[in-house]
This record gives structure tokens, C-alpha cells and sequence, in this order.
């Protein structure tokens, strides 16, 4: 089974904003080392919890510090930008760090309304657009735009001998189809799905067109993971987590991840409870042979070539160590 890591650059109760890149780096490093096949960072903005509000930039001090790893966003938000500037940064990067680079493609606004608004403007336009800023990007990549086109001369420089390979990510039917569409290879977020993501997955493999990127379809599912050596201790530290995502949901969470002290001083309500249930109920918590198990499963039931492991913890040791032990039992 191929395995890789996405990171959103979490920053702990204890931590500062620089502690949580440098974590990330961190997690790279050890990723490579326990044979992880990629590193995709997340894009997120005016989130006080979450470090890293521009992957191009923490990816070219990544690639920096590591040798091996593919690396990649997960995701640009395509409709935040013009494609020609996600195009030369990108083959900057592939510049760099040849035949290691990926373009994870999302149309969510990954933050708040002024946060779009400051980024962007008319952003529900540019989602609706999203197909067009997709197909000029895939031609800026390739340098491939038809005779006659207004940009047919335009390249985006620096050109990399090998080039970055973009991805579509999403959780919906929508992003499945364009995907599909353009021959490009897919990541499924049933981490943040409610969605029956076995049957998107399914549309997308069956309406799938050959293109410049992909002959066959290709397809990631992205799970939340928690893997300690016993089950009541991946519970344990799992709750850091569950009550942070409960939190931040509420528009709280700001402090960032909490400690286990801090969540088991925190009196919850019936509603918040019912929350945490939910959100315990779309992840993987457990011994490395239980987290396998449900992974190997995830994976027969998905049909997916890889496996996308997100793991959120308070300490950044239980975090490599989740890593560690998935690594030691399925690479």
C-alpha cells in the first residue's frame, strides 16, 4: 500500500506559529524517512490554529530540507489566483526539486469571508469559473496553448524539464467529473466528507478521459488517523483533536490544539458531545493493526491506488509516532 502525508501545519496550545512550520518540516523529514511516498501541505487562511497560509513558500524551504519526498499543496485554491502565477511558482518549485512536485487543485475559500474578500474579488464567480482556470493552467504548465490563443507566446518561466503534476481535490461529485475531464489524477477528502465519497470516486473512474497527465485514472482518499501502540491510548491522544475540531467549527479553537489537561478540564453540552461522536465516527483511532485493518479496507472499498494520512495531535512526538508505527506496519 502507498502511503502519504497531508499536513495542515497545526500550532499547539504551547507552540508558536514558526514551532508549527518547523514541524512541518519536521514531519517531511520523518515521512521520507519511514518511506511515505508525499508530502501535501494545506492551504488556509485567517485560521489562528493553522500555520501555513502559503504552501509554495513553506514547500521550497521543505524541498530544501529534504531529498526524496514528493511534495505538494493540498490544495492551491485555484480561484483565489490567476493561473499564470500558480504556474511559475509551481515550475519554480519543479525547477528545484525535479520530478518531485505536485499541484493539488481545490475551489473551497479555506478561510474566512474577509479573508476571500481580501484575497480575491468576485471568488463565487471564479468557483463557478473553476473549469476554465483549470484547463488555462493545465496549457501554462505544458506551455501548449493553440496557435493564435492570446497567451500562445506567453511562458511560465522558469520552465522545469520535468513538469509539476497537478491534481484535483474535493469531496464532491462536481470536482470528481472535472477530474475526470481533463485526465487528471483525483484526491477524495473523506476526511471532511459526509458525502458517499465510494460512489464519487466510482463516477470519477468511470468518466474518466485520458489526457496529457494521465492515461488511467488515478485516485487518493485522504483519512484522519490516530495510531498509538494501544487502542485507549490512540483514544486518548485523539481527543486533543476532537475537541479542537469542535471547537474551531464553533469559531473558537484560536488557542490552538489543545493538551490532554486542557480537554479533560472542559465540561461539555449534550450538543458538543454529539459532536465530538460525529466527528470521532469519520476517523481512524487505534493500534497499528486496527488502523491497518480499517485502511486496507478504506482502500478495497475506494478502489484508491494511495492512502492520504492526516494526523493532528497536541504533542508533535505523538504525531511522528503515529506516523512511525503506521509506517512499520503497512511500508
Amino acid at each position: 500500500m502507498k502511503l502519504s502525508i497531508l499536513d495542515q501545519a497545526p500550532i499547539s496550545t504551547n507552540q508558536t506559529s514558526k514551532e508549527g512550520l518547523l514541524e512541518a518540516v519536521a514531519l517531511a523529514q520523518a515521512g521520507e524517512a519511514y518511506g511515505y511516498t508525499r508530502y501535501w501541505i494545506a492551504e488556509h487562511h485567517d485560521l489562528p490554529g493553522l500555520a501555513c497560509t502559503s504552501p509554495e513558500v513553506l514547500l521550497s524551504y521543505i524541498g530544501a530540507h529534504t531529498k526524496s519526498i514528493r511534495l505538494g499543496s493540498g490544495a492551491t485554491l485555484l480561484p483565489h489566483y490567476k493561473p499564470y502565477k500558480i504556474a511559475e511558482s509551481f515550475h519554480t518549485l519543479a525547477t528545484l526539486f525535479p520530478g518531485r512536485m505536485d499541484i493539488g487543485l481545490g475551489r473551497a475559500p479555506g478561510g474566512s469571508a474577509e479573508a476571500t474578500n481580501a484575497l480575491s474579488d468576485n471568488f463565487l464567480q471564479k468557483v463557478y469559473d473553476m473549469p476554465n482556470l483549470v484547463e488555462e493552467l493545465l496549457h501554462f504548465i505544458h506551455n501548449d496553448f493553440p496557435e493564435g490563443h492570446t497567451y500562445h507566446n506567453l511562458t511560465a518561466n522558469p520552465f522545469p524539464n520535468e513538469a509539476p503534476v497537478p491534481w484535483i481535490l474535493g469531496t464532491s461529485m462536481k470536482s470528481a467529473l472535472l477530474a475526470a475531464k481533463y485526465g487528471l489524477p483525483y484526491a477524495f477528502g473523506q476526511f471532511m466528507s459526509e458525502k458517499n465519497g465510494i460512489d464519487i470516486v466510482e463516477k470519477y473512474i468511470d468518466a474518466f478521459q485520458p489526457g496529457k497527465v494521465n492515461t488511467k485514472p488515478e485516485v487518493i482518499v485522504a483519512v484522519s488517523v490516530v495510531c498509538a501502540e494501544t487502542t485507549e491510548k490512540a483514544e486518548e491522544i485523539a481527543l486533543s483533536w476532537l475537541i479542537w475540531g469542535m471547537q474551531t467549527e464553533g469559531g473558537q479553537g484560536s488557542q490552538g490544539v489543545p493538551s490532554l489537561e486542557e480537554v479533560k478540564s472542559k465540561s461539555l453540552t449534550d450538543k458538543e458531545k454529539l459532536s465530538v461522536k460525529n466527528r470521532k465516527a469519520n476517523m481512524i483511532i487505534g493500534n497499528p493493526q486496527e488502523v491497518a485493518t480499517n485502511l486496507k479496507k478504506l482502500q478495497k472499498e475506494y478502489n484508491a491506488d494511495e492512502m492520504m494520512i492526516i494526523t493532528i495531535t497536541h504533542s508533535p512526538d505523538d504525531r511522528l509516532h503515529s506516523y512511525k508505527l503506521l509506517a512499520d506496519e503497512l511500508l
